[in-house]
């Protein structure tokens, strides 16, 4: 069988992650979502996203496909459910596609299906970006069990501080050492070539990527995700890092997600909990306004490519888009277009050949070349995202 990820209805919910990935590329605890449907489904998997992410993102097509909601993380229960769809055939918990088995992808509900109701357990589903982190803690403990049945863990050094070591991983080729674990509240995965160096502090349930660099003293809270080959220093609590990115330096990052190859300078600060604890307002791209998250805790969302200046403050609830540069003192406003640049006392627009260069050059760094499909993405993005730059 023919598996495909399908962007689905909640695409718009996560901008401005999705502006440069489809909903299957995003990372969730420690796998992304269509990894994780490669581990239920033993299969590999393409995706259905926006024409302009599709040279990035291929999609593979055969005469008989199941099309899945990328927008919903596997379960034992609906990987059976979907496997046994036949031909036009629809799978529905309450009103949400599910799935559908088809030689074509549907944008609407077809009247030939047969739709079939599939309610017999929880089903869990990413539908706003503030989800990623509120789901974050669950995934881990999920992909956790995937991954470390693989191989057997190598050992702990001797200088490592370990509580509960049975529920730590750590995969080959990764270095520590006088560091401390506590996975008593949830595992911890150390994945391949990862550095954890003196003196950092691990609370579980915590995932770190292959090649992720935890710095000196860093203070590391459960719930956090530490994508592949981003580097990390000072206090990060429930936050996902998706990969490439880097906050190296003391300071503060909660209940937040920072998309790939962005940068946070030193002494950045978020504001995840309002001075009157009111829930958290967030903006939201599908609605066009502040949407009420109804959480407490939020922090920042930035978008690919994004970065800040030393010192910089976020306020609770900041939304960051693509490419964009900040700095300066005070607090910027808290939703800041795609391609901007300056801090709290304006923006105008960053200009496309600067952003392309400084995105060549970050990528270079790491040995990644920028290909002619990057160069498009960001001539698409910069002129789609324009109605939301002033100047």
């Amino acid at each position: 069988m023919n598996y495909i990820l399908f962007d689905g209805p909640f695409r718009t919910g996560l901008l401005p992650f999705t502006y440069t990935r489809p909903v299957a590329d995003l990372r969730v605890g420690g796998l992304t979502i269509g990894q994780k449907w490669e581990f239920a489904l033993s299969s590999k998997i393409s995706v259905k996203t926006e024409h302009y992410l599709s040279g990035l993102f291929p999609l593979h097509i055969e005469e008989d496909n199941i099309w899945i909601n990328a927008g919903v993380f596997p379960s034992d229960a609906l990987v059976m459910a979907i496997k046994a769809l036949l031909p036009h055939q629809a799978l529905y918990h309450n009103s949400t596609l599910l799935a559908y088995r088809s030689q074509y992808f549907v944008e609407v509900e077809q009247p030939d299906f047969v739709p079939i109701n599939f309610d017999g357990a929880q089903i869990d589903l990413l539908q706003h970006t503030w989800d990623i982190f509120a789901q974050n803690e669950r995934q881990i403990e999920c992909d956790f069990l995937k991954l470390s049945v693989q191989h057997s863990s190598a050992s702990l050094p001797d200088t490592v501080q370990a509580i509960a070591p049975e529920r730590i991983y750590v995969a080959s080729g990764a270095q520590m050492t006088f560091c401390t674990m506590n996975a008593s509240e949830g595992p911890i995965y150390i994945g391949e070539n990862a550095i954890i160096m003196e003196g950092a502090m691990l609370r579980g349930p915590l995932f770190i990527g292959d090649g992720a660099v935890v710095k000196m003293g860093a203070k590391i809270y459960g719930g956090t995700t530490i994508g592949p080959y981003c580097k990390v220093g000072g206090e990060v609590n429930n936050s996902v890092l998706m990969g490439y990115s880097n906050k190296g330096h003391d300071g503060f990052l909660g209940n937040s997600v920072i998309g790939y190859w962005c940068n946070l300078g030193a002494d950045t600060n978020t504001s995840n909990l309002k001075n009157n604890y009111d829930p958290v307002r967030l903006w939201d791209y599908d609605s066009q306004r502040f949407a009420q998250t109804g959480l407490q805790f939020c922090g920042l969302m930035m978008g690919d490519h994004s970065k800040c200046a030393i010192d910089t403050m976020f306020n609770t609830g900041t939304v960051v888009g693509v490419s964009a540069n900040i700095f300066g003192s005070g607090f910027p406003r808290n939703f800041i277009p795609s391609f901007s640049w300056g801090g709290a006392s304006g923006m105008t627009t960053y200009s496309l050949e600067k952003a392309e260069l400084t995105a060549q050059r970050v990528m270079a760094r790491r040995s990644i070349n920028w290909s002619n499909h990057d160069q498009e993405l960001f001539a698409h993005l910069f002129d789609l995202t324009k109605v939301y730059r002033k100047d």
